[in-house]
């Protein structure tokens, strides 16, 4: 999996992840790394871009909702990997939607998993970059 980063200004400062390829368990702790990079180095608001997604597996779900986890300000402890972030999903989906993380346009494959998943309960997804951006 590819992440690029990039940098936007709606009403907030805004962080676009861009993922391309397979989300996955062989690369899984590469997005988590990114987003706690860029929790630490300031930024609170973010888009991940799905559109280059073509493989999202259950550790690639775990490591998306670890990584709104991570802007919330919450510390991911150990035994929070693998299947128990995975299962700890559930006790999340009463919170609403997340504020501070937002997905964008994917595709119609990994959609599908979002949606068996029940995480278009967990985030926004939006299909448009500027709505997106202004929704935060």
């Amino acid at each position: 999996m590819n992440i690029t980063t990039i940098q936007k200004q709606s009403r907030v400062p805004v962080t676009i992840l861009e993922l391309a390829g397979k989300l996955d368990g062989s690369n899984h702790k590469q997005l988590t790394d990114e987003a706690t990079k860029l929790y630490l180095n300031g930024r609170r608001d973010l888009l991940i871009d799905l559109s280059e997604l073509t493989f999202l597996s259950s550790a690639g779900l775990a490591a998306i909702h670890q990584t709104a986890l991570i802007f919330c300000g919450q510390p991911i402890p150990e035994e929070e990997s693998g299947w128990a972030s995975y299962h700890a999903i559930d006790r999340d989906r009463d919170g609403g939607a997340q504020i501070h993380v937002k997905l964008l346009s994917p595709q119609p494959a990994v959609a599908d998993i979002l949606e068996m998943a029940s995480f278009d309960s967990l985030f926004e997804i939006h299909t448009n970059l500027e709505a997106a951006l202004a929704s935060f």
